[in-house]
């Protein structure tokens, strides 16, 4: 993690004198569904509304409006068969496809960079940032996961793929002239694998949907939210809670994952599966606090139970760091285990925490809206002479 330098890095000094509005390209990964990226997307389509999008993949029902009404192009990539379904099949293919985009009469490249975005090539006087939501998990720190869970075709091939792709990875990152992280867990890791300073701005959480309830309305669960992926450690929570005895709502899916979890929970667990945005939120408003048992790296669950007035019990790594503050939004366990959990539910409840000033955590969670994140990118932008509006966000 960096602060940045003071001086305007040359590349970017001619754009002191330009237009107001630079003429920006948008590097995403592939656009066939909205989350958390395609909400950084979102906002930076909101500070850049001229801006078009370069993609590998684009399904254009399974984006918002807003993404929609945007110039979006794919690359090479997505003129292959059942690009929108297939696309991490194409993964060897997408280094060649973004060298291959002429970038010639733009201003600034912002690449945001999950699967490969980052490694287009930019014109010697195009600056180029890179807000990085976490370099690819399967080819660095989950990479023996992903293989040990794939297919006996990918099980066979992926040694050898994910090889050639770090290489390029690594000296992709050589392009970039400012790594923007989403967390200082990310910053670390970006740090670790590439070798470059990140600086940090966070996500924009839309905290504005939630609020809290009368104290009157809460109700005596705690609550588990998100896709039901393993990393994200739901079935750590269930052991817990079927021991504990105590009750423990689970929203989320895929509906078959839900199914098989369910099979090991006792009558105080309950897996609602996938409800409606208003069903999420009052739960989420009532809940006596919200269980993260996984490591993310950064998690917008969290924010937004405290932007419901709800504290968080969350295991003290990855993105957590950043967002919850031990014993005054919530409660940090150490131990990614069933033990660890259920101390640290027994200490909550001893504490008094459950009666944190659900005022006080609405106001950590501001901190977090996507006002803060214009500023933190304003102030990336403007130290590669790019000035833009931040007091406004638009709809």
């Amino acid at each position: 993690m960096t602060t940045l330098p003071d001086a305007v890095p040359p590349a970017a000094r001619h754009l002191r004198h330009q237009r107001q509005q630079p003429r920006v390209a948008i590097i995403h990964y592939w656009l066939v569904g909205m989350r958390g990226g395609e909400k950084v997307l979102e906002a930076l389509l909101r500070m850049f509304p001229q801006a078009d999008i370069y993609t590998h993949a684009y399904d254009p029902a399974s984006v918002s409006d807003l993404i929609r009404s945007k110039t979006v192009r794919t690359t090479s990539v997505g003129k292959l068969p059942f690009a929108t379904k297939l696309y991490q099949k194409y993964l060897p293919l997408m280094p060649r496809a973004l060298e291959e985009i002429d970038l010639t009469g733009y201003d600034l490249v912002l690449s945001s960079e999950s699967g490969p975005a980052k490694g287009v090539i930019a014109p010697p006087d195009m600056p180029h940032i890179c807000y990085c939501h976490s370099p690819m998990r399967y080819l660095w720190d989950q990479y023996h996961v992903y293989r040990d869970s794939a297919g006996l075709l990918s099980k066979a091939m992926l040694p050898r793929l994910a090889h050639r792709l770090r290489g390029w990875d690594v000296t992709s990152a050589a392009r970039v002239d400012t790594f923007v992280a989403n967390s200082t867990h990310v910053a670390t890791r970006i740090e670790k694998y590439w070798r470059r300073d990140a600086v940090v701005v966070h996500p924009p959480v839309p905290v504005e949907a939630f609020a809290p309830v009368a104290p009157e309305e809460r109700g005596d669960f705690y609550l588990w939210l998100g896709e039901l992926a393993p990393y994200k450690r739901a079935d750590l929570a269930i052991e817990a809670f079927n021991r504990l005895g105590k009750p423990f709502y689970i929203i989320g899916g895929p509906d078959a994952t839900a199914k098989k979890l369910a099979a090991g929970a006792k009558d105080n667990v309950r897996l609602l599966g996938k409800l409606p945005f208003d069903e999420v939120k009052s739960y989420m408003a009532r809940a006596k606090a919200l269980i993260f048992p996984g490591e993310e790296d950064f998690g917008l669950v969290p924010v937004e139970a405290m932007a419901a007035g709800r504290p968080v019990i969350a295991y003290g790594r990855g993105g957590a760091l950043d967002t919850v503050i031990d014993r005054e939004t919530g409660l940090l366990f150490q131990e990614q285990s069933v033990d660890a959990m259920i101390e640290a539910v027994e200490t909550f409840e001893a504490e008094g925490l459950d009666r944190l000033d659900p005022a006080a955590l609405v106001r950590h969670a501001r901190s977090f809206d996507e006002h803060a994140f214009r500023r933190g990118m304003a102030e990336v932008l403007l130290r590669h002479g790019i000035s833009v509006q931040t007091a406004a966000v638009a709809d």
